[in-house]
């Protein structure tokens, strides 16, 4: 290659070069300004201080308070039915809705009336008998007393040879005869008391007959002992049935009930009482009063919404080992009552309601989210608008809200957002979240649901 080719070539490389060396030489260095710390977006609320009132919640199904099953307690054909007796019709408390033939019955009445008549002429006649054997004694008694007499009159007239030997030993037997007339008499009185006790015997079992049969008699109708949704129809007319077989179920209308499982720890909160009670002698109504546990039971279908008055009824009488709750059982009086076609049914049989417990209010707790609880820590914004993570005693939780005993002091600001990482005396820019301190005011006061 020829020499000046080289040169156009290098000149202009070496010409860059010393340029960027002049220009390292000659530049400064860049600013470098501080970092500023940048602050989190939280949301947070103040904590309230209120009156919080526990609540537990539990879903069951409905069950009549009573049932009643109809069974055969006498044997026979069905001579009547009542007309509306049929599944789901409701009757009024005493309705007639089964009659057996009384037929046998009222025979069996007759001749226990019959039997019991006769005894008691007997026993007339027993009386009678007793009585003239009473006056046949007297008599018989009397002639013995001149027998004796006679005879001692004679023995005396033998000293004197008045009359004969022969005559002395007549005069004997003849007393013996009477003597032995007066025994008789006496030994048909003594029997008199055990053929009395037998009649009086055969008296009463002819009544226990009578009673028997009439019992039998009233049992051949059979009636509704309260007003009732028939359940189950096992009988029609002309139908011959047996002792013990069932005929009818029927569901009383009166008092509704709802088995809901609670877990052991919501039940310690709700069940609250300011002394000791006695579970051995315990008076419903007066514990009720002490624990002060109110209830109510709501239905939420499409369409449908309505909600009943209940109260605790009792506890069930075992604690289920596998989830560890306890069964409460609560009662709604009139579940058929107040109805609305199309928009509050019936409280019946089979329904599936949510029930919710609640106890006792308890003024001046301090709250806060329970989502806002990390195992036993909140996150505090302090004074400085930095992260407090604040170790806390946890008093009450409950689906929506916790109660706090200590570590924390009212109005304070509780940060409700996730904060990931959650970094002690990290910056914060804290946002007021006035509809969730509202929300959870409303809930730990029991008027919505969390």
């Amino acid at each position: 290659m020829p020499i000046s080719r080289k040169w156009v070539i290098l000149i202009p490389v070496i010409a860059g070069i010393a340029a960027l060396m002049a220009l390292k030489k000659s530049s400064n260095p860049p600013v470098q300004e501080a970092r500023l710390e940048q602050a989190r977006l939280v949301r947070v609320i103040s904590a309230p201080r209120i009156t919080v009132i526990p609540t537990a919640k539990g879903h069951g199904t409905v069950r009549p308070s009573r049932t009643w099953e109809a069974v055969a307690q006498v044997k026979g054909k069905i001579v009547e039915k009542h007309p509306a007796l049929q599944k789901g019709a409701i009757l009024d408390a005493g309705s007639l809705i089964l009659r057996i033939d009384p037929t046998d019955y009222e025979l069996a009445i007759a001749q226990a009336e019959a039997d019991i008549q006769a005894t008691r002429a007997q026993l007339d006649e027993l009386d009678a008998k007793a009585t003239n054997t009473e006056a046949s004694l007297k008599i018989e008694q009397a002639a013995l007393a001149l027998n004796r007499k006679e005879l001692e009159r004679k023995r005396q007239l033998v000293g004197k040879g008045g009359i004969s030997r022969s005559d002395l030993e007549s005069q004997e037997r003849s007393l013996l005869a009477q003597q032995q007339s007066v025994q008789t008499q006496i030994n048909t009185l003594n029997l008199f008391p055990s053929q009395k006790a037998l009649l009086e015997a055969q008296l009463e079992r002819h009544r226990a007959s009578l009673a028997t049969a009439r019992r039998s008699l009233a049992n051949t109708e059979i009636r509704l002992p309260f007003t009732s949704r028939i359940a189950e129809v096992n009988a029609e007319q002309g139908q011959y049935v047996r002792e013990g077989e069932m005929l009818v179920a029927a569901d009383d209308l009166d008092k509704a009930e709802i088995e809901i499982q609670i877990p052991i720890n919501q039940m310690s909160h709700l069940m609250h009482a300011s002394r000791a009670i006695d579970v051995l002698n315990l008076n419903p109504a007066e514990a009720m009063q002490q624990i002060g546990l109110s209830a109510t039971a709501t239905l939420q279908e499409t369409g449908l919404s309505a909600s009943w008055q209940a109260r605790l009824a009792r506890l069930s009488d075992t604690l289920d080992p596998k989830t560890r709750t306890v069964g409460v059982i609560v009662e709604v009086d009139k579940p058929y009552a107040n109805v609305l076609p199309g928009s509050r049914p019936p409280l019946v049989k089979g329904l599936f309601v949510q029930v919710t417990l609640a106890g006792k209010p308890r003024p001046d707790s301090l709250v806060v989210p329970r989502s806002a609880l990390h195992a036993d820590r909140l996150y505090v914004v302090d004074e400085q608008q930095r992260l407090d993570i604040r170790e806390v005693k946890v008093g009450m939780l409950q689906p929506g809200f916790a109660t706090i005993e200590s570590g924390l002091k009212p109005a304070e600001r509780v940060v409700i957002s996730d904060l990931v990482p959650a970094i002690q005396g990290m910056l914060l820019n804290p946002v007021q979240d006035q509809a969730t301190e509202q929300q959870l005011v409303r809930s730990a006061r029991g008027e919505m649901t969390p």
